[in-house]
């Protein structure tokens, strides 16, 4: 049946691979269990029912994702996306948070419509070559930068720099600071967690180099067990691996859309569709490309499929009472693990439903245990820098710019836009502008124009 349903043969993959890598995946996401519920609180949403509409819809969607694309890819609440959401819907401040809710499911029929006519199909199409490696490149080279992050490997101090002496002697009253100098260094070896990572990430890369099969999913799990007497790994008293979150609170099906409507949102909807487009394009394109499911062409037939259930999962989770639901770019920890094909993504929804009841054993899995899965997974996804052509500057430069952006700018987004624009320029004035897709020219003016009057 299972033969039947997710074609792992063709796909060269069995069972237990499979099963292993949706494993690995949802190991390395299930922070968003806690941390959404963590964001949206600050719109006054109950916390408890923000953790159920995260699992109910990160299960779910990915569930329908293996299904009916039979692709490895887990979806969730966006990070980036319900930070945007907490800020539009602050408590006290922006919209109500059920105004909120209905902007998003708009901006998820909008993407069903965008899909259903093809639009978002062509951009598959659209995107060159070099584009296309370079979001694979520079999503590498995002996971690398998050594993570091949560391992405290990669710390961020800020120096403050005060006022002049001679501005001190003329203030009256309280005098405010001048600025903040922002500089990033590596954790120091006091600190047991960056410690712990080390040793995780030095466990995997031998197991990774003697290609031991599940070595991503070893090395998790030997790090949380390392992290026990090192304090990193805190199992508090009265440990239950059960446990029910308190549903006296869901916020299913409190969206209000027609508040969403007569508040004239169109611009908080546009910049959650904007955001979303193209973040959901850079991880399906970056993890098909590393997945093997792009042809010569470029094309892959799996990605119209993904686009359809992720625009379904928008809406969705909007309904279940959650921020926008994407696809989730720790899916390339599965597919280094060998995932192939939607049973990955079945085992991963599977396990988010379960974390209904498993909650308190996801917790004490620290993210220094995850984080040199998504390190190792970076490195394996840099490669396709080799496929990228340098000797060609209008290919190689916006390549960079695409690949750079994302890491620097904490957004995948970013990147893309800034491959798309500078790609279109260079091209243009070398007089190489029929090499380029009218897409291409048209995805240009929608993000300048973002860029110029839709601004943070």
């Amino acid at each position: 049946m299972l033969e039947k349903l997710f074609k792992l043969k063709e796909n060269r993959t069995n069972v237990r691979t499979e099963i292993v890598a949706g494993i690995t995946t949802f190991m390395t996401m299930a922070y968003i269990l806690f941390l959404n519920p963590s964001i949206l609180s600050a719109t006054g949403m109950d916390t408890n029912a923000v953790f159920f509409a995260t699992a109910i819809s990160a299960g779910f969607v990915t569930i329908a994702m293996g299904l009916v694309a039979n692709f490895p890819i887990a979806l969730a609440p966006g990070m980036g996306l319900n930070a945007l959401f907490a800020t539009v819907a602050l408590a006290g401040v922006g919209m109500p948070w059920r105004v909120a809710l209905g902007a998003v499911f708009i901006s998820g029929l909008i993407f069903i419509l965008l899909t259903v006519t093809k639009i978002r199909q062509i951009l598959v199409v659209a995107v060159p070559h070099s584009l296309k490696k370079s979001i694979t490149v520079g999503i590498g080279l995002f996971i690398t930068i998050i594993g570091f992050k949560l391992s405290e490997i990669m710390v961020v101090t800020a120096n403050v720099i005060p006022p002049t002496l001679a501005t001190l002697n003329k203030a009256v009253g309280p005098t405010v600071l001048k600025s903040f100098e922002w500089n990033i260094g590596m954790g120091s070896f006091s600190n047991h967690s960056m410690v712990l990572c080390l040793i995780g990430l030095a466990i995997t890369a031998i197991l990774m180099a003697m290609r031991v099969k599940g070595s991503l999913l070893i090395g998790i799990v030997s790090a949380t067990l390392i992290g026990i007497p090192m304090g990193v790994t805190i199992i508090p008293e009265n440990f239950s691996v059960f446990s029910l979150p308190d549903l006296g609170k869901l916020a299913v099906g409190e969206l209000d859309i027609r508040g969403a409507l007569n508040m004239g949102l169109w611009t908080v909807v546009f910049t959650f569709t904007f955001v979303e487009l193209f973040d959901t394009f850079g991880t399906l394109v970056g993890t098909a490309e590393k997945a093997g499911f792009v042809d010569k062409e470029g094309n892959s037939p799996r990605i119209g499929k993904a686009m359809l259930v992720d625009a379904f999962g928008v809406s969705f989770g909007a309904l279940m009472g959650t921020s926008t639901i994407t696809a989730y770019v720790e899916s390339a920890a599965g597919i280094g693990e060998g995932g192939r094909t939607g049973l990955t993504a079945v085992t991963t929804g599977l396990l988010f439903l379960l974390a209904l009841v498993l909650a308190p054993l996801a917790l004490i899995i620290p993210s220094a245990a995850t984080a040199p899965a998504l390190i190792i997974v970076g490195v394996l996804m840099v490669s396709a820098v080799l496929d990228i052509d340098f000797n060609d500057f209008t290919e190689g430069f916006p390549a960079f710019i695409t690949f750079i952006l994302m890491p620097l700018t904490y957004s995948i987004a970013n990147g893309i836009c800034g491959g798309i624009v500078t790609y279109t320029i260079l091209k243009v004035v070398t007089g190489k502008g029929k090499q380029i897709h009218w897409m291409m020219y048209l995805l240009f003016v929608l993000v300048v124009a973002r860029y110029i009057f839709l601004a943070e």
